[in-house]
């Protein structure tokens, strides 16, 4: 008798304690979501970013204005416009295109390159093969990090200096067209411009590669397997940049767990 008593009380005991870890536990994320809450109400921007995304938006839609204005001023000035069944047969057939790769192009170049620069970059184009490169190298040789105040700064001017160098070289290619097309057009000449681009971005490779090649294998294999098996996905780089990411970073958290990083 005296033993099941005391096996009873035992197991009250436990129950207690049970009751009070759990209300414990329930106490503590309340207070951590309480927490969480205060904080993103109390996060602020700091000035420079602010004013950053106000000139951004205001050249933005300067850029668009501009963009739709000189169809516009053609079709006012000659008084021909396109047949609406016409244009909307040709916008369905590329628009979903655009409009998917400029979202994921959004989602995935924002946070590397920053504010300013995106601002930048998407307005002047050349995203892929020039400003990002840019950025990421100056933000590299800077020793910066991005989604820092050091790293907006950095990776701005890089897309800025870039824009104007590429606006200098296409000016100047316009006057010397004459001159240069005999060159451009050298079939002697031909394979390196086709490798120009795989070049730039085989050196921005090497560096982070070095750095992190366990992370970087999985993602270069899949690539590398994906491109041979299918060459026509070249022309769809864009979208399979966030399936890298997102393939890179399911690897590295299993790696993570495994203790192997």
């Amino acid at each position: 008798m005296w033993r099941q008593f005391l096996q009873d009380l035992n197991r009250v005991k436990q129950d207690v304690e049970t009751v009070f870890v759990t209300q414990r536990r329930e106490r503590n994320c309340e207070a951590m979501k309480e927490k969480k809450k205060m904080d993103k109400q109390n996060v602020t921007l700091s000035p420079y970013i602010e004013k950053t995304h106000v000139v951004g938006r205001i050249w933005m839609v300067t850029a668009l204005v501009l963009i739709v204005a000189a169809p516009l001023a053609t079709c006012l000035y000659y008084d021909v416009w396109p047949e609406g069944s016409a244009l909307l047969k040709g916008l369905l057939g590329v628009a979903p295109i655009f409009w998917t790769v400029g979202v994921i192009e959004i989602c995935t170049y924002g946070p590397m390159l920053g504010a300013g620069s995106s601002y930048l970059a998407f307005v002047t184009g050349n995203l892929t093969s020039i400003k990002a490169p840019a950025a990421l190298n100056a933000m590299e040789n800077a020793e910066v990090k991005p989604n820092t105040e050091e790293g907006e700064v950095i990776s701005t001017i890089a897309v800025a200096t870039s824009s104007l160098v590429t606006t200098a070289v296409i000016a100047l290619g316009v006057l010397l067209l004459s001159f240069l097309a005999p060159v451009l057009d050298s079939p002697v000449l031909k394979p390196a411009f086709d490798q120009i681009l795989p070049a730039l971005f085989g050196g921005l490779a090497v560096v982070y590669i070095s750095r992190n090649w366990k992370i970087a294998m999985a993602p270069l294999i899949f690539m590398i397997a994906l491109f041979l098996c299918v060459p026509s996905l070249a022309g769809s780089v864009g979208i399979l940049v966030p399936v890298g990411a997102l393939l890179t970073i399911g690897v590295s958290r299993i790696l993570y767990r495994k203790g192997l990083l």
